[in-house]
């Protein structure tokens, strides 16, 4: 070995590689053989590099578990932990105990390991672990030794590398390459190799300690206190490299993506394993949706029995009765509702949704909800692992009384599946065509009929059984459209149908020679043409008195139609309301329009329309509460600014900017609001009048947060070009003079906050800096972050901090959550993440996988929240799906029935009708495939969730408690969900029981 090493120095000096691979002497062969080697040299190493960091991660790991299994056994009775220890099983993913210097143990070495979080899914660990298992056992345990004793108290504290991309590869390593592992380690080790180790007592014990570890993400040094052995404390100790210079000071380090974050314990923390994070006795109610989805969809709009306007926006239906002024919602849906069909009774509804993605990458499946609109209970759940991508369109069938139900998907081919919806069961199936399908629906006489249009092509389908025949419709003399639009009959069965071309054709049913044994066959031919519109003719609509109503793209216009399809009234929608979408007949003479704005109009011929739903047409970012008014603005790509009041549920103003704005903040005397826009410039508008009052430029890259001072005498812009800018505000938010500039950050700002004496500035960045800043000694850095660890806040937006850091999900890449807000009295946190949830925690919030309440309509990423002035709402908005949701605060109603355990993590904490919680001891941790009898949220019974387990069946949704009959979901909480625990929450998101797909939460 010895010897070879001079050769492989020499095959790395560069200046002797370039001579040895120009020596003609060797042959090209020779050249490419070495060239290989070193590329297998490197890989090992960085493999090796990788593998250490796990052992690294795994045996600090261990320390911690052998101590607190110690600890508890030791308290229990006097004797050694048995091998099925539960603290000692246990499956904890996040650790983020405070960094502390190295004490002494009873049996095992003192010294123990800080390292990095090895960013790898906990199936790949799992997996890897396997793996090591098969290798023999002396080698590998000798280098775990080293690995734990050897360190010295710098290459602790120093920061891990970036895990490398070769992740899964670490844990397929041959006993070659595992043999010549250490060589890095040993470089920075102060100390030999020891020759023995506590853990090489046997194989068992050693590959449980390696399963028990393989889950750790966030991993920190566990110190024992020489005093008090028992307890782990928090313990001073040095810092970071870069810190070295500072005063020392008990702190938190996590670890994101691999790089250290470190946050200091504020003074008024005597014992960091005191603190305890439980459910906050708050919790949300859907109150109100803003928005509607009009701009990719159609027939959406129509108005039920009840005197409601039903349409649909992100993963919400909405039920809106415009006279009351008030809303009820369906909230069944895992992602993005796309189509809606009214049952021929008025009163059941169905609605497809398109495939999505759950926080783990699971899919959640396309499929068709048939619910009630009085009562909003689901009746049923079809299609589910049917349907491709999504729904696109559906109907129920008229001539049998709706018993039917069509439905088109989303895939290549378009499939057409006919079902009896009540029995859940498929009858027949058929690709349709590989173009654009638009509209699908049954005739409304003739039960055997169904009809197709899209791109380029309208069929005519003859059920029968479980077959379906096709026939397409032969344009002859007449141009072929390039797309066919719309569908309608008239009372004698002929079909309509409106195209891109601005015609309406009507095709009648021509009889010809019947085939024997199977009657008469009709085929579909034109009989007329009529020119309808200017532009394309986007929607029909059959009134009840037999009239026709049709919707014109380009012109905006609605034209009624009498019985002989002669035009009769018209009339044409305002430009800015965008053009027609979807037309529905209203009460009396009214009418409804669905527009590509995202409006909702109600109007008639005589006297025009009133806007009764609005909202933005673009992605949605800005939100700003106003500071002592029940008003909110919202700012979005579509350069729209809307202030909306949360008590009328309606729109205040709006107004249009020159660019798209992103972020927002009012003044605190409420009289001006600042708008930050995507070029560095923004915006000072008069919150009364909307008028301009300012222009600045910053940068001219986007700018991410805009935050006054508590009393308004400042602001601070932050910027993606890393800056924030301070200004001098004077004249009651009138008038700005540049004030500074803080230089620091590595990368774009994402959030910051004040301090109430304007003095102090916190705030965090792209690559999970934590950074303060001194203002008044002109914008600097403080270097000692220590210095900064009692200050106090005035908002707490930033979502990297000491009273915060227990938000983030386990494996969570830092990108995961996009805002964060405490309310004014400081009880809770509201978090809105990138998994279309927005969660209710308690604050603070400082122990890592912390409970929550978690809230789903968002079918988009949650681009942010805001509590209003008196915390009486909280406001969120959904970035791709445009939606503004308003939810009530409320308090946690007690449970009139006997305790009722929910599983939170590896403890119980019983909630008790008195709203006295008492923790429970740990229990012994359960395998997973039982943890889904332990996920149902407080309120259920016993019997009921057996029943529903017993029942269930594989499905990738993940709002599998939300639809619970039995579940504990209060009626009054729509949308919510379990308890947030990231851990058990893996297992179990991806079953959907019978009895929850039929029972949907309720608004």
């Amino acid at each position: 070995m010895e010897d070879s090493l001079p050769c492989l120095a020499a095959a790395c000096d560069p200046s002797a590689l370039v001579n040895f691979c120009m020596d003609d002497s060797i042959s090209a062969a020779s050249t490419s053989d070495v060239q290989d080697r070193l590329s297998a040299l490197e890989l090992r190493v960085q493999q090796q590099e990788d593998e250490i960091t796990v052992l690294k991660a795994a045996l600090a790991d261990v320390l911690r578990r052998l101590a607190i299994s110690e600890d508890h056994v030791a308290s229990v009775r006097k004797s050694a932990p048995s091998k099925g220890q539960p603290s000692l099983r246990e499956a904890i993913s996040m650790s983020c105990i405070t960094n502390g210097s190295t004490g002494s143990r009873k049996t095992s070495h003192s010294s123990s390991v800080s390292v990095a979080r090895k960013e790898t899914l906990s199936s790949a660990a799992k997996s890897g672990t396997e793996k090591k298992k098969e290798k023999p056992p002396g080698q590998k345990e000798k280098k775990e030794e080293s690995h734990s004793n050897d360190q010295s108290p710098q290459t602790q504290a120093s920061p891990s590398p970036q895990p490398s991309s070769q992740t899964l590869q670490t844990h397929r390593q041959t006993q070659e390459s595992k043999s010549s592992a250490p060589a890095k380690s040993i470089k920075k080790s102060l100390t030999a190799e020891k020759p023995h180790s506590a853990w090489e007592s046997s194989d068992d014990s050693r590959n449980k300690l390696l399963r028990v570890a393989s889950t750790s993400k966030l991993i920190s040094k566990v110190a024992k206190n020489a005093d008090k052995h028992k307890d782990v404390i928090v313990s001073q100790a040095k810092m970071s490299t870069r810190e070295k210079n500072s005063q020392e000071g008990e702190y938190i380090k996590m670890f994101m993506r691999g790089r250290p974050i470190t946050m200091f314990i504020p003074s008024d923390v005597e014992n960091y394993d005191d603190i305890r994070t439980e459910l906050p006795s708050e919790k949300l109610k859907l109150e109100w949706v803003y928005g509607y989805r009009g701009r990719d969809c159609r027939a959406n709009v129509y108005l039920l029995p009840t005197g409601e306007i039903v349409y649909f926006i992100a993963s919400v239906v909405v039920l809106f009765n415009y006279e009351e002024r008030t809303q009820r919602h369906y909230l069944g849906h895992t992602d993005c509702v796309k189509c809606l069909a009214v049952h021929p009774d008025k009163i059941r509804i169905a609605t497809g949704q398109l495939a999505g993605v759950d926080k783990d990458g699971r899919p959640l499946q396309p499929h068709v909800r048939v619910w009630d609109s009085v009562s909003l209970m689901t009746l049923q759940v079809i299609g589910l692992g049917t349907f491709e991508r999504g729904v696109g369109c559906l109907d129920f069938s008229k001539a049998d009384s709706g018993t039917h139900l069509c439905v088109i998907d989303d895939s290549n081919e378009h499939m057409l599946t006919v079902w009896d919806w009540q029995r859940k069961s498929k009858i027949a199936e058929i690709k349709t065509t590989n173009e654009v399908v638009l509209a699908v629906e049954f005739h409304p006489t003739d039960a055997n009929t169904i009809i197709t249009c899209g791109k380029s092509h309208i069929f005519f389908w003859t059920w029968s059984g479980n077959s379906l025949s096709r026939k397409q419709g032969i344009f002859g003399k007449y141009e072929k459209p390039k797309f066919v639009q719309c569908l309608a009959f008239l009372g004698n069965g002929d079909v309509l149908t409106g195209d891109s071309g601005g015609i309406i054709l009507i095709w009648g049913k021509t009889t010809v020679e019947s085939t024997p044994g199977k009657g008469p066959k009709g085929v579909y031919q034109i009989s007329k043409q009529i020119k309808a519109h200017d532009g394309s003719v986007f929607t029909l609509c059959q009134m009840r008195n037999g009239m026709l109503l049709t919707g014109g793209g380009k012109d905006r216009k609605i034209i009624l139609w009498d019985h002989d399809l002669n035009p009769e009234r018209e009339i044409e929608v305002p430009d800015q309301y965008g053009t027609i979408r979807a037309v529905a007949e209203g009460k009396a003479d009214q009418f409804l329009v669905g527009t590509s704005r995202n409006f909702v109009l109600r109007g008639t011929f005589n006297d025009g329309f009133l806007v009764e739903v609005q909202g933005h047409t673009d992605e949605l970012w800005g939100l700003a509460s106003h500071p002592f008014k029940d008003l909110f603005l919202t700012c979005a790509q579509d350069r729209q600014v809307c202030m909306w009041n949360s008590v009328d549920h309606t729109l205040e103003w709006t107004r249009l900017l020159d660019e798209p704005g992103h972020c927002a903040d009012f003044h605190p005397s409420g009289a001006v609001v600042a708008i930050g826009t995507h070029s560095g410039r923004w915006f000072v508008l008069d919150a009364e009048t909307r008028d301009l009052v300012s222009i600045h430029t910053d940068g001219n890259e986007q700018l991410s947060v805009m935050r006054y001072s508590v009393d308004g005498t400042l602001l601070a812009v932050g910027s993606h070009d890393n800056f924030i800018y301070l200004y001098v505000v004077t004249e009651n938010g009138r008038k700005y003079s540049r004030y500074g500039k803080c230089t620091g950050h590595s990368s774009y700002i994402t959030h910051l906050d004040w301090s109430p004496d304007n003095k102090y500035i916190m705030s965090n960045s792209g690559d999970y800096e934590i950074l303060y800043w001194d203002i008044p000694s002109g914008c600097k850095l403080i270097r000692n972050r220590s210095d900064c660890k009692d200050i106090d806040w005035t908002t707490y937006t930033c979502v990297l901090g000491f009273q915060v850091f227990g938000v983030w999900p386990e494996g969570s890449d830092g990108t995961d959550i996009n805002a964060l807000v405490r309310s004014h009295n400081r009880k809770v946190i509201a978090v809105a993440d990138d998994f279309c949830k927005v969660h209710l925690f308690q604050y603070p919030c400082s122990k890592p996988k912390a409970p929550s309440h978690k809230y789903s309509a968002h079918s988009s990423h949650v681009t942010n929240v805001s509590f209003t002035h008196s915390d009486g709402h909280l406001i969120s908005t959904g970035g791709k799906d445009m939606s503004i949701i308003q939810w009530k605060l409320v308090e946690k109603v007690t449970l009139p029935q006997n305790d009722i355990v929910v599983d939170i993590g590896a403890t119980k904490v019983p909630i008790p009708a008195s709203e006295n919680a008492v923790q429970s001891p740990a229990p012994l941790p359960q395998p997973f495939n039982e943890v889904n009898q332990n996920e149902s949220v407080t309120g259920s019974s016993p019997a009921s969730l057996e029943s529903n387990l017993e029942q269930s069946v594989e499905a990738s949704e993940e709002q599998s408690e939300e639809q619970s009959e039995g579940s504990s979901l209060d009626p009054t909480e729509p949308g919510y969900e379990e308890p947030s625990n990231e851990m058990s929450e893996e297992h179990s998101e991806s079953t959907v029981t019978e009895e929850q797909q039929d029972n949907s939460p309720v608004s």
